[in-house]
């Protein structure tokens, strides 16, 4: 990355940059680990703060920020064409590093950042290293206390997009618990421990390096503070682990990283003059990643046959006549919604014929055999696009028993026009399953395809979704069918047009305030933000 300007006043001046060459502490100089100053360290105690789980939102002084979620991270291939900004947080213990990140996260102001802590990554130890720990004879200050291949592999999924789990440490029996947390979907990705530089993999993934120097006698205070007043410890003990353990770790592990950060940061949190300077670097650097895909998607894939993929329930004058109760602008609501769950019955009812089967012979009660079929998989999961699909979650339930349910939220950015994630909610091991994925009204093609990529990024098998909806255009039906050749698409029919605002025509509406009884401004779409389907 290029090398954040001098700014007077912070204490940037007397940063580094990382050079190409390898020299002026560049990474060169690691082999895998950062070499050891002395091999002479006592082992210690785990002294550093416990990983907390990071709750779904983080409210600010300005606004409420959420931890999962982002604008378009792919083309209009379907294919990942932007990663995540990694910032990485390195510092001693108790030098400020979640203060100086969640400062971050509030001047930032993007909706879509997630705080990951390397806490969460200690190894498990073993019968042996627990007797150790007990005996406070266990270095949990060393690199090798870390699982540096499980974080690795985690943070570049992350980076990439991919639904990750994240170990849950516990510091009492020095184990994973066995739930562990979901994290997916972000922007910025902030990630901060005591050896954050310390692994030559890591590094490569982190775009921004920031090293929090503080005081190395704040750092005293600030722990005399915490383990008097939290842990009940007496001050002399206390002094004396600092100055035989942590004082000896700091400078011998963690302190010689410094010179492979990009920028330093003194005195913590409390330096707003450098956080406001990286917080505009970071921002120059998510402008360039913006991406306009439904600009995209009203260019490509046009004026072509409509795709095998796609399954239009056959237009019977039932079928027809449906649709000319619900596209009747004159029809009322109790009317539009009762009509509107007849389509929906059947179009759910004509999706399962596509789910696989095989043959299953019973006995009748006339002891009689006959050779039928039932369903060959797993579960079946349906998943509604918020708010309008939502509305298709009766009639599957209706067609499937204890089918399970998840829900996806997306909603349309009023001054980039850009589809948004902005929650989500779905089953656990839904990768195992078949997935029936529910939208009303389908214009550009851009919340569905943002749903499907959530999908993938969760490691459900693309052949194992199929997109149903009320109404599509056939705009709508070539981005999909393009970007997800083996996605199913089934609908009760398709329009051709899409005017400039992005309606269907001759169209339905706005499904969601039709349905719910809620009024939208004249120049919202059906795309808006009360009805998030593209």
């Amino acid at each position: 990355m290029n090398t954040l300007p001098a700014y007077s006043g912070a204490r940037i001046s007397g940063c580094w940059a990382l050079r190409a060459d390898g020299s002026g502490g560049g990474e060169g100089s690691l082999d895998r680990l950062l070499p050891s100053v002395s091999t002479s360290l006592s082992p210690r105690k785990r002294t550093t703060s416990q990983c907390k789980s990071e709750p779904p939102l983080l409210r600010t002084s300005k606004r409420t920020i959420y931890t999962a979620g982002r604008p378009p991270w792919y083309n209009e291939h379907g294919t990942q064409s932007k990663d995540a900004f990694v910032i990485g947080l390195c510092g001693g213990s108790a030098s400020g590093k979640t203060t100086v990140a969640r400062k971050i996260i509030e001047a930032l102001d993007v909706p879509w950042v997630v705080l990951l802590s390397m806490d969460s990554f200690y190894k498990v130890l073993t019968a042996e290293q627990q007797l150790l720990a007990a005996n406070n004879d266990y270095n949990f200050d060393h690199p090798d206390a870390f699982d540096f291949i499980l974080l690795v592999h985690t943070l570049r999924k992350l980076k990439q997009g991919k639904s990750v789990k994240i170990p849950v440490y516990d510091f009492t029996t020095h184990g994973r618990q066995k739930v562990w947390k979901t994290v997916y979907g972000a922007s910025v990705i902030i990630f901060e421990g005591i050896m954050s530089f310390a692994d030559k993999e890591l590094l490569k993934l982190l775009d921004m390096k920031i090293f929090v120097d503080t005081d190395s006698d704040i750092r005293l205070v600030r722990r005399l503070r915490r383990d008097i007043t939290e842990r009940g410890r007496d001050i002399d003990g206390v002094i004396k682990q600092y100055n035989k353990f942590v004082k000896p770790a700091f400078e011998q592990y963690i302190e010689p990283t410094m010179r492979l950060a990009d920028i330093v940061v003194p005195r913590g949190g409390g330096n707003m003059v450098a956080i406001d300077l990286i917080v505009q670097h970071v921002h120059s650097q998510l402008e360039e990643r913006e991406l306009s895909v439904r600009a995209a998607l009203a260019s490509a894939h046009q004026a072509q046959p409509l795709p095998q993929t796609l399954s239009v329930l056959e237009s019977t004058p039932q079928v027809r006549g449906m649709h000319t109760i619900i596209r009747n602008k004159e029809t009322s609501r109790d009317e539009f919604i009762f009509y509107s769950k007849r389509l929906m019955r059947l179009l759910i009812e004509r999706a399962l014929s596509f789910l696989p089967s095989q043959v299953h012979i019973v006995q009748t009660p006339q002891g009689e055999d006959y050779e039928g079929r039932t369903f060959h998989g797993k579960r079946i999961t349906g998943v509604s696009i918020l708010r309008a699909g939502e509305t298709m979650e009766p009639a599957l339930r209706a067609v499937c028993k204890d089918v399970r349910i998840g829900k996806i939220l997306i909603q349309t950015n009023q001054d980039t026009g850009e589809p948004e994630l902005h929650y989500l909610r779905l089953p656990k091991d839904i990768s195992e399953d078949h997935v029936i994925l529910m939208d009303c009204t389908v214009s550009t093609g851009a919340a569905a395809m943002m749903a499907i990529r959530v999908l993938l990024d969760h490691d459900v098998p693309e052949d194992k979704i199929l997109l149903v909806s009320l109404l599509m255009a056939e705009m709508g039906v070539h981005s999909v069918a393009y970007a997800f050749p083996q996605v199913k698409i089934i609908t009760t029919a398709v329009d051709k047009k899409v005017n400039d605002l992005f309606h269907i025509i001759p169209g339905i509406g706005n499904f969601g305030d039709r349905y719910f009884g809620t009024d939208a401004p004249p120049d919202w779409s059906d795309d808006d933000m009360d009805e998030p389907s593209c």
